[in-house]
């Protein structure tokens, strides 16, 4: 609860406070991050999303072979990401070994406005950055994928 009223008090600053639009507003989530950054994607209109090394759900990442989406997982992303309305680019290491890439493959495809995604191949939780297709990415779907939607 905590963290989604801190979330919630950050957006509203960014938009009374400093007057930001939201179509000028670019998402950025990190591993646990990623799921704020879903659950305020699906509820408001954003220019755009960015999902590194996303958790589908709190209890897929604890319980890898769960397949349904239970009432006590406090992170269901995997169900939230649907209502996402904002080109969406995903970003995962085929090596990760806290959340499992198939977490990023699965939110991948419910997403409903997927861009080219980056899998990195060897790459882990924590060490994506150090891969010089990751910054490649980041720009080229800030400078060409966004500038094509």
């Amino acid at each position: 609860y905590q963290r989604r009223v801190r979330v919630e008090a950050a957006w509203n600053a960014l938009r009374t406070r400093y007057g930001v639009s939201s179509d000028k507003i670019v998402l950025y989530g990190q591993s646990i991050g990623t799921v704020p950054t879903i659950d305020l994607a699906s509820r408001y209109d954003v220019r755009a999303v960015i999902l590194h090394s996303p958790l589908s759900s709190g209890l897929r990442v604890a319980c890898p072979d769960t397949k349904k989406t239970w009432c006590f997982d406090v992170f269901p992303s995997i169900e939230k990401i649907s209502s996402v309305q904002a080109p969406t680019l995903i970003i995962h290491g085929t090596e990760d070994e806290v959340i499992d890439f198939s977490a990023g493959l699965q939110l991948y495809e419910r997403c409903p406005k997927p861009v080219d995604p980056l899998w990195v191949e060897g790459a882990g939780h924590n060490d994506i950055e150090l891969y010089a297709v990751y910054l490649d990415r980041l720009k080229s779907f800030l400078e060409k994928d966004l500038a094509t939607k």
